[in-house]
Formats: structure tokens, C-alpha cells, sequence
């Protein structure tokens, strides 16, 4: 018989298919009263699929007895209760590697877009300003100082692609990293207080929460860029919106919010920002390995194997 996976939000279509072909799905996105599908599934469901931003809460979790395995369709699991799962043993999988190319890529992109100005450029064509008056002139990228909040495998690759624009690099890290050709800074303060470009790219989660913060701002200072490929957990964001209102920093690259989708407007109103919907994996070829590595997974775990990526 296939196993039974409660599936919290949908998956593309393309994985939709194989993964219910491999196992019963039972759709808890699509359920009005989503605490009675559960009670009446509850005595059959031996995983939940999910995503980052959707992941599994203490109460869902306790709601299912048989449950064992949760596979995540993403790398964040901070927002899956991980004191709820150490505590049955149930195990956690993510989909780290696949994604983080592509999530390095938007780093750089991000950078470039908000120092060359490039959505205002756009406009600024497609408005019909370009005959009246030249653009004002912006930022150089190329050869400028990067401090990379988080030295995993997205600040590594952000790294690797920031060293062919000739930039200095230099890291804060909760982890010591050694033999990295970069140097490595004690507090973000510090790190922020030497580059032109701050990026966060380390992992969500209570640990982390608005340690980018007015402090961090204000050594980042009015010439300096702040790029978040992260969560938006780790900002404090009134914090950051008052530095981008009041020029305390010269603009950011966002990818990630506090509330998203439902963003602070006050960023809305921001003209030295670069907003994305959270979508640095959002690459066709990402998103496909990313379904096979939850579908994987499971499939390991269901036949005895333990999964490739068990979150430990």
C-alpha cells in the first residue's frame, strides 16, 4: 500500500504527478476545515511534505501519531518545530546544494541591481526621460569591499562569483572556517563597518532573529548596501526601513521580509530598494530538483534507506 503523506501546500505540477503516484496524498492546503481533515486523516498520515515558509508547527505535529518523517521543499526549517520532532524522532529532510546556486546568483544580481540602478534605468528608458536628460550617475560595483553575513554554501558561492568582480571579501561566521582566503570578522558590526556590500545569507531560526540590526546599519553606513538572501527573520526590520528612509544606508536588495507576502508597505514606497517575492531559487531547473530531492526522500525513508538530506 502507498504510504500516506499529508501535503501542506501544492507543488508544481510537474511533481504533483510522480508524487502521487508513489504515495497518497492527502491535499491539507485545500481543506475549509483544515483541523477536521486532520482528525479524520490523523490515524493514516506517516509524512508531511511541505514547504520552507509553510513548514509544520508543534500542534500539527502532535495531531499526527503515526507520523515519521517530514521532507521540506526548501532549505529553511525554521519554521518546522524541531524541539516537536527530536522529541518523537521523527526525522527532517531539506533540500540543501540544488538550490544554492541559483540563490547566489541573485545575491550578485541584487547587488548590481541596486548600486547600477538598474530597475530605475529601465524605467527611465520606458518613460521617455532618456531624450529630455542623461541619468544621473550610480554606483561602481566592480572592485568594491563584500562582508557575507554566514560562510555556508550560499556565502561560499556568493564569494566564489564576488572574487571574478575583483571585491575584497571578508565574512562573520557562527562557524570558524579554516583555510578560507577570506578574512574573518568577530561581530556583523565589525564586518559591516568595512564593506560597501553587507549579505546575509545565514540560516533563519530563533538563533538568528534581527541580529541584523540599527547597530549593524549605522557601521554599514550612507555609502553602504545591504543585501538580504537569507530570511527575513534575521533583520529587524523597522530597523532597516528607518536606515533606508532616513539614508542612514544608501538602498538594499531584498529577496526576503518579516511578513511575507504581506510585506511592510513602507517598502513599497522606497526608491533605493530592489524588492524581489522571494524567489532566488525560482529557476525551472531549481525547482525540478528540488521536488525529486522531497520525493527522494521520502522514498528512501519508506523503503528503509536513510534520506540523502536528514536535517540532523
Amino acid at each position: 500500500m502507498r504510504p500516506d503523506v499529508l501535503l501542506i501546500g501544492p507543488y508544481p505540477a510537474w511533481d504533483m504527478e510522480p508524487l502521487e503516484t508513489a504515495d497518497r496524498v492527502h491535499r491539507y492546503y485545500e481543506a475549509a476545515d483544515k483541523k477536521t481533515f486532520v482528525a479524520e486523516h490523523s490515524g493514516l498520515i506517516r509524512a508531511i511534505a511541505t514547504r520552507g515558509e509553510l513548514g509544520a508547527n508543534a500542534e500539527l505535529i502532535a495531531s499526527l501519531p503515526k507520523l515519521e518523517i517530514i521532507a521540506c521543499y526548501g532549505v529553511g526549517t525554521d519554521a518546522i518545530d524541531l524541539s516537536a520532532t527530536r522529541a518523537r524522532n521523527i526525522k527532517v529532510t531539506n533540500t540543501p546544494d540544488v538550490l544554492t546556486e541559483d540563490v547566489a546568483d541573485i545575491a550578485i544580481g541584487l547587488m548590481i541591481s541596486v548600486a547600477r540602478q538598474i530597475p530605475q534605468a529601465d524605467r527611465y528608458v520606458r518613460d521617455g526621460k532618456w531624450s529630455k536628460a542623461n541619468m544621473p550617475l550610480v554606483t561602481r560595483f566592480h572592485g568594491k569591499r563584500l562582508g557575507i553575513i554566514g560562510m555556508g554554501r550560499v556565502g561560499a558561492a556568493v564569494a566564489k562569483r564576488a572574487a571574478a568582480f575583483g571585491m575584497t571579501i571578508a565574512y562573520h561566521s557562527r562557524s570558524q572556517h579554516a583555510g578560507l582566503p577570506y578574512q574573518s570578522c568577530g561581530s556583523i558590526a565589525a564586518l559591516a563597518t568595512q564593506s560597501d556590500f553587507l549579505v546575509a545569507t545565514l540560516t533563519g531560526g530563533a538563533a538568528t532573529s534581527r541580529l541584523i540590526n540599527a547597530a549593524v546599519f549605522e557601521a554599514l553606513g550612507p555609502e553602504g548596501y545591504f543585501i538580504n538572501v537569507a530570511r527575513g527573520s534575521v533583520v529587524d526590520e523597522p530597523a532597516l526601513l528607518d536606515a533606508l528612509r532616513s539614508r542612514k544606508i544608501k538602498g538594499a536588495g531584498l529577496d526576503v521580509f518579516w511578513n511575507e507576502p504581506n510585506i511592510d508597505p513602507g517598502f513599497l514606497e522606497l526608491d533605493n530598494t530592489v524588492l524581489q517575492p522571494h524567489h532566488a531559487s525560482g529557476t525551472v531547473e531549481t525547482r525540478k530538483a528540488m521536488g525529486k530531492l522531497v520525493r527522494d526522500n521520502l522514498e528512501a525513508h519508506f523503503a528503509g534507506r536513510p534520506p540523502p538530506t536528514e536535517v540532523p
